[in-house]
Formats: C-alpha cells, sequence, structure tokens
C-alpha cells in the first residue's frame, strides 16, 4: 500500500499524533512516561524541533511542533519511536511492534487554530474521562502553559506569547479559553490529522490541499 504523502510547511506547527498497535497501552507506569519525555527534549534538541504543548495518553502521544526542515520531525519522530518500542519490549518482556505504523500528522494555521490546537491536545485527558480539570492530568503541558509549572521541553509559541504582557498575564489568558469547548474546531483537527492535511480557515485550506511533502 502507498504512502499518505506528508504536508509539511517550515516554521508552520504541526499537529502529531502516533498510537499504540491497535490502539493498545504503550505506557505502563510512571517510568515509562518519564522516559517517553526525557527522550522527547533530547531528540527535539538534536533536530530542532519546538515543542509548544503534548499530552501522553495511555495508548497514544499528541504532539504540537515547530521545524525549519521538514526531516527534522520525520527523524524525530522515528528516532523516538524505535527507541522507545526498544525500551518497552526490553521493560515488559515483550517483542512486536509497539506503534501503529507511521504517525499522523496535519499542518495548522498559526493565526486561526494554533491556541485551538493546544486546547484539543491538553484537553484529552478530560474527554477520555480520566480527570475532570486538565491541570489534574500529569503528562501534559497543560500546567505548563496555563499554570506556570516549568517544563523544559516547551517553547512557547509567538501566539501563545501574544497572549499577555507578562508570564501570570498569559497564563490566565490561556487558561480562561478553556471554558469555552469549540467542537468544529476540534472535528476539523482530527479530520485534518487522520488526513495528513492541513487546518485552518477555508482559503488557507483551499490553498494549500494539493501541496505534499
Amino acid at each position: 500500500m502507498a504512502r499518505v504523502p506528508r504536508l509539511f510547511m517550515p516554521g508552520m506547527p504541526l499537529h502529531v499524533v502516533q498510537r499504540g498497535a491497535d490502539r493498545q497501552i504503550c505506557f505502563f507506569e510512571p517510568a515509562d512516561f518519564l522516559w517517553y519525555l526525557q527522550q522527547l527534549q533530547r531528540h527535539s534538541r538534536t533536530q530542532g524541533c519546538a515543542l509548544h504543548a503534548y499530552v501522553l495518553m495511555t495508548n497514544h502521544v499528541h504532539l504540537l511542533l515547530s521545524a525549519a526542515k521538514v526531516e527534522a520531525v520525520s527523524q524525530l519522530m522515528k528516532s523516538l519511536g524505535q527507541e522507545y518500542a526498544h525500551y518497552i519490549n526490553w521493560r515488559r518482556h515483550r517483542t512486536g511492534p509497539l506503534w501503529d505504523g507511521r504517525y499522523k500528522s496535519c499542518v495548522v494555521q498559526d493565526a486561526t487554530y494554533l491556541l485551538v490546537c493546544q486546547r484539543y491536545i491538553e484537553l484529552n485527558p478530560v474527554r477520555a474521562g480520566m480527570v475532570r480539570y486538565p491541570g489534574n492530568y500529569k503528562w501534559s503541558s497543560y500546567r505548563c502553559n496555563a499554570e506556570g509549572r516549568i517544563d523544559p521541553l516547551i517553547e512557547p509559541h509567538p501566539l501563545y506569547l501574544d497572549l499577555g504582557n507578562s508570564p501570570g498575564d498569559r497564563q490566565q489568558a490561556y487558561a480562561a479559553l478553556f471554558q469555552a469547548e469549540d467542537a468544529l474546531a476540534f472535528q476539523a483537527l482530527r479530520d485534518a490529522s487522520r488526513g495528513n492535511a492541513v487546518v485552518g480557515s477555508s482559503a488557507f485550506v483551499q490553498e494549500n490541499q494539493t501541496r505534499k511533502a
């Protein structure tokens, strides 16, 4: 089966989703989450990727990142995915694939959808019924973006920085965005991610729907 071409635009945020094989668990205990995040930080820096938001669920991962080169994201996900699979297979005495094939991704139009995408990612544990409040979930960027907790993985996007003149102002403005959920925008993100496409204004989508990398 031919691979679905990926769309990549240098510097434009990319929403990346990687799921466990057959949607099975890929994070079994706190040490697994920690190990993954440590390697994510290392590979992000090595490849020159800026991570804006993330969540590690028990059976899949969401990342929002930017990079200048298309190979940066591909190499990040390849190296991280392989190393983590080897780690889990060794730790759990298992064999076989851990991930469900290639990761999915979609280009996120900055002005229209960047903060929507961050909210979508960080609300995953709430939608899954794991917690009632996103700040109660340990393995996401919410507590950094909305509460100011130090997270060395996160590099704020300029649009996030535009939310306020001080860290406190930005965190308060960002947290306020979670008071309303944009179901239509969230569905657009899901659809675009499944198809390795773009999400944004209708003009942006139409302009870029035929561009593939």
